[in-house]
């Protein structure tokens, strides 16, 4: 693991405004918050503020999948004092603003604009308690499609009666989404069995027996195995896969990466892309109009895809139904 000091050593701006490059005469500075390095949402929020916003000074940092350099840029934001700080995931985000019910001041960003994309339970994560508007300084794009249509959607292209899942107990994100789900499940009167992670001494998840754990799901009847948005899941995504297609287990994925990366069968996903244009038009809502982070909704896209992959679904010999071809995206 990375520790602060060398992580501070490593980025190519210096924590004093004396080496920060010199801002322009009405530019606006944004810090970009990312997880894994740069993706296409980051790419659909650039283009966006590229065609829409005010001239801009983006100053990208990376925690290269470890939260723990996040301190570390939170930092330096207070040096760079940005117009704007944009966020990748729920980990990111939450450590830069905090849970709305546990903010500290000397911890947590409280007197800048924060604009998020990839949270996928905002309210269940405790970064705002509606999502008509944080009243706070943080707003930001939801990716995941309502539970209810990602159902459908699974239940569309091969109906069950038995599904699983695997999750981070330590992801706040995870918990939620769990839940809505446990809630429909019991109200479709269908049964979800929920496994998590092993969990290191320090309580993070552990990637022990990760391909135990699918074959107990496929052993005990599961008939889906659903991918959660899980932070630890998305970076084991190819063990993962891989057991499920041993084991004949069909994977819906509920977000783009699980499809197009990670070996998922299908899934019903708001593209990654587009997901970075509408946090691009809250950041020039912000930037532009001066509009208040706290009093802009957060939301989800209007449309949503549904990805198949079809070299996955050629290995299971589990194929879609024709009529889904007519509007499905194949790979």
């Amino acid at each position: 693991m990375t520790s602060r000091r060398q992580f501070l050593a490593a980025l190519p701006l210096s924590l004093g405004l004396s080496l920060a490059p010199a801002r322009a005469r009405g530019r606006k500075r944004i810090v970009m918050i990312t997880f894994r390095g740069e993706t296409e949402v980051e790419r659909g929020f650039r283009d966006y503020l590229a065609a829409h916003g005010p001239e801009t000074e983006l100053i990208h940092r990376d925690l290269s999948r470890d939260i723990s350099n996040l301190a570390a840029v939170i930092d330096e934001i207070r040096a760079l004092a940005p117009d704007l700080i944009y966020t990748w995931g729920t980990p990111a985000t939450l450590g830069v603003v905090g849970p709305w019910d546990q903010i500290d001041p000397a911890r947590h960003i409280t007197d800048i604009p924060v604009v998020f994309a990839l949270v996928a339970a905002p309210v269940g994560a405790k970064i705002s308690q509606s999502l008509q508007g944080s009243g706070r300084n943080v707003t930001g794009a939801v990716h995941v499609v309502p539970i209810a249509a990602q159902m459908r959607a699974m239940r569309g292209y091969r109906d069950f009666s038995r599904f699983g899942l695997l999750y981070s107990e330590n992801e706040p994100n995870s918990r939620a989404l769990l839940a809505e789900l446990q809630a429909w499940a019991e109200g479709e009167q269908l049964s979800l069995r929920a496994l998590p992670f092993h969990s290191a001494p320090d309580g993070s998840p552990d990637d022990k027996g990760l391909e135990d754990l699918v074959r107990d799901l496929a052993g005990s009847g599961a008939e889906w195995l659903y991918y959660l948005p899980d932070t630890f899941l998305g970076q084991h995504y190819s063990r993962v896969s891989a057991a499920a297609l041993a084991a004949r287990l069909p994977t819906f994925g509920a977000a783009e990466l699980a499809i197009r990366e990670g070996g998922a069968l299908t899934g019903l996903i708001s593209r990654y892309y587009s997901v970075g244009q509408l946090a691009g038009q809250k950041a020039v809502a912000i930037l532009s109009e001066g509009a208040d982070p706290g009093q802009l909704p957060i939301e989800t896209l209007s449309r949503f895809s549904l990805i198949i992959n079809m070299s996955v679904a050629r290995a299971l010999e589990v194929y879609p139904p024709l009529a889904m071809l007519d509007y499905a995206e194949l790979i």
